[in-house]
């Protein structure tokens, strides 16, 4: 187990801006910076609709995606088994590295263990963009991706969208 993981794990499951932050600076010499290295990767991988401000999502002027770079972006990382792993949890246990302080953080994907199939993916909200989802679900042979920017009853949408498109 490394902090790195826990800290994927607390962004992914929880929406944790804090190790967003974290994960950013550790990864680049800053912020900043690491804003630049996601700019030079839409580049890369042609997201015609995306630019980034900073690295959490929260409204910036002059930060935008659609959905369909988004949902671009959800099905590469998809291709991780962590990433994989993380979004699929209902629930993420963080530990201090001595071990003696802990906290149970709790999925912000409502549609885990309350949608047969649904394998995760991201939730995100903020005043501009509103209550937002990515979503995965797989039954059978059959696969579903969903991308609601803007949906005030994202899970009551998602919920019907994915039943009806699986059955």
């Amino acid at each position: 187990r490394y902090l790195g993981g826990d800290l994927l794990s607390a962004m992914l499951v929880r929406s944790a801006n804090d190790a967003c932050l974290a994960l950013a600076e550790s990864a680049s010499a800053s912020v900043e910076s690491f804003v630049q290295d996601m700019n030079r990767a839409v580049g890369i991988l042609q997201l015609s609709d995306t630019r980034f401000v900073n690295p959490c999502g929260w409204d910036a002027e002059g930060q935008y995606s659609s959905a369909r770079d988004l949902l671009k972006l959800a099905q590469l990382a998809m291709e991780y088994p962590e990433i994989r792993a993380a979004v699929a949890r209902r629930e993420f246990l963080l530990e201090s590295s001595d071990g003696k302080q802990s906290r149970l953080l709790h999925s912000t994907n409502l549609l885990l263990g309350n949608l047969d199939g649904v394998r995760g993916v991201k939730t995100g909200f903020t005043a501009k963009a509103g209550k937002c989802l990515i979503a995965l679900a797989e039954r059978g042979p059959h696969q579903v991706w969903l991308v609601l920017l803007g949906a005030p009853e994202r899970w009551w949408t998602a919920h019907a969208m994915i039943d009806g498109a699986l059955g």
